[in-house]
């Protein structure tokens, strides 16, 4: 059986996994983002975040805990008025940025990089000899993608932007939105994957695992969200 692990702490990124059914694990790293971003001085939002992912699945998969699984990275970085923006941390970060946003448009990028941990020698038989089904052999691969969608924003009242910030949401988001909470009622659109919104691009995740030559369907759980809670009416 193949074991993904999603080497990221974010809540919306292992929710979003659950309900695709995707079977997964999660380690987190404990990757320093702002001595990543330092040590190779990249500033291009695109190339940080496949930077930062990297930085973390490599992280992760050097742990022994991810010793046979597939290590999967994500971090989401938002691109406004050609200026890279992480999380806010602070209301008053939050709060200027927003005033800037309302009515206009912005660009989250989400890095996906993956570590095949898995060892490259095939096995032929269980260790023990007992006949047991083989270990896949893995790819050895180390490598990387960058989803990328438009976000279109609402206008938003001051009043709005205050009581959004007091939900406490947008200090730990990428941009210092979110499109799976309060923050979506100040999406008009967006053009591209949403789920790169959210943090973890599930097309994006299938083309990497297909060149490390695992069929995305190997992961699915049977226990992805019945359509029929979700369908419309």
């Amino acid at each position: 059986m193949t074991r993904l692990i999603l080497a990221s702490q974010s809540p919306a990124r292992t929710k979003l996994l659950s309900h695709a059914g995707i079977r997964h694990e999660v380690l987190v790293s404990d990757v320093d983002e702002d001595a990543v971003q330092a040590r190779y001085g990249v500033t291009d939002p695109h190339d940080t975040a496949l930077l930062l992912a990297r930085a973390k699945a490599e992280a992760v998969a050097s742990l022994p805990e991810a010793d046979g699984a597939i290590v999967i990275g994500c971090d989401s970085v938002f691109e406004f008025d050609g200026e890279a923006h992480g999380k806010p941390y602070t209301a008053d970060v939050a709060r200027e940025r927003m005033l800037r946003m309302s009515g206009s448009m912005g660009i989250l990028h989400t890095g996906h990089w993956l570590v095949d941990c898995r060892d490259t020698d095939p096995d032929e038989a269980d260790p023990e000899g007992a006949g047991g089904a083989a270990i896949a052999r893995g790819s050895g691969a180390t490598l990387g993608s960058v989803s990328s969608a438009e976000v279109h924003f609402m206008e938003m009242s001051a009043e709005e932007i205050e009581t959004y910030i007091a939900t406490g949401e947008p200090l730990q988001c990428a941009g210092s939105f979110t499109i799976d909470g309060y923050g979506g009622a100040f999406i008009r659109k967006v053009d591209g994957d949403p789920h790169t919104v959210v943090g973890l691009s599930i097309s994006t995740l299938r083309g990497l695992l297909g060149q490390a030559n695992v069929g995305i369907t190997e992961l699915w759980t049977g226990g992805a969200v019945d359509p029929a809670d979700v369908r419309s009416e």
